[in-house]
């Protein structure tokens, strides 16, 4: 059985493949249960539902909602974000809507900050800057939310840098700006109050948000889900494309410990393609399919 929790579309995030497209690629690889979790967004939702229904896909809904958080033991004051994984929620459901609603509206405020301070370092540079017109360019290729990867492929697509790494490193990084102030509790009140579930994403990635920003050692990261993070979590993404084995193995055991529900997916943005590429157990199928 393939399984894969974790996709992002072009839709309605900062995929590369539109909603339609991934439904035809799962149904290809003969993914049995999915979930496309964009950021921030379930406008793709209602969509995706009903392809892979047709396409005799068991799907649930999801999210990927992105929050601040600070640990109060830890020895670095500055917050760090965390991504949290949504799952059978209510895409109807209207104090949800109206906070992604909210959280849109800070993105488009956010992403001209940014290129305002773009401009200030490419004027340093010699460098032309962005116009009114290059922010429209930026804001048309976002089918959906608006995130700093569409600002970095603009760059690409100008010449600037030569990849999305380049762009973050160089420039996206320097020149951020906070994101929508949205915290543990909110957003687990929001999920459940909906009717979901709330998964704590790739707790452990290098290169993504993580609890790696804040200690590379696990058991430490799982103190810190228990003095922290425990009360508003329903489980733990245990499977993830960028996880070694060693990880995966603390994490199972830790929700087997706390009977966390448990997770797994890709964390697919195609390009590669490697959307069903993680391989995970079988019973995770039945915590959400009867």
């Amino acid at each position: 059985m393939i399984i894969d929790l974790h996709i992002h579309s072009k839709t309605c995030s900062d995929g590369n493949l539109s909603v339609k497209e991934i439904i035809k690629e799962a149904k290809t690889r003969k993914i049995e249960l999915m979930s496309i979790t964009d950021h921030d967004s379930i406008g793709c939702q209602k969509q995706a539902m009903s392809l892979a229904k047709k396409n005799g896909i068991h799907y649930i809904s999801g999210i990927e909602l992105n929050i601040s958080f600070s640990h109060p033991n830890s020895n670095n004051d500055k917050s760090i974000s965390l991504d949290l994984l949504g799952y059978q929620f209510d895409i109807n459901n209207k104090a949800l809507q109206k906070k992604l609603q909210q959280i849109s509206k800070h993105r488009q405020e956010r992403a001209t900050k940014i290129l305002k301070k773009l401009n200030t370092e490419f004027e340093k540079e010699g460098l032309k800057n962005l116009t009114k017109n290059d922010f429209l360019m930026i804001q048309n290729s976002a089918d959906g939310v608006l995130g700093r990867p569409h600002i970095a492929d603009y760059l690409i697509k100008k010449g600037i840098v030569k990849d999305r790494k380049e762009a973050f490193n160089k420039y996206l990084v320097k020149c951020d700006v906070p994101k929508f102030p949205l915290f543990i509790n909110e957003a687990s009140s929001l999920l459940r109050d909906a009717g979901g579930l709330v998964i704590l994403a790739h707790p452990n990635d290098p290169y993504g948000t993580s609890l790696a920003k804040l200690t590379k050692s696990l058991h430490e990261q799982t103190t810190i889900i228990e003095e922290s993070l425990l009360p508003y979590v329903d489980g733990i993404e245990c499977w993830h494309s960028r996880n070694d084995e060693v990880t995966t193995d603390h994490y199972v055991t830790f929700s087997k410990k706390h009977g966390l529900i448990m997770t797994g997916g890709s964390d697919c943005h195609q390009k590669p393609i490697k959307m069903g590429s993680v391989q995970i157990p079988n019973y995770i199928f039945h915590q959400f399919i009867n």
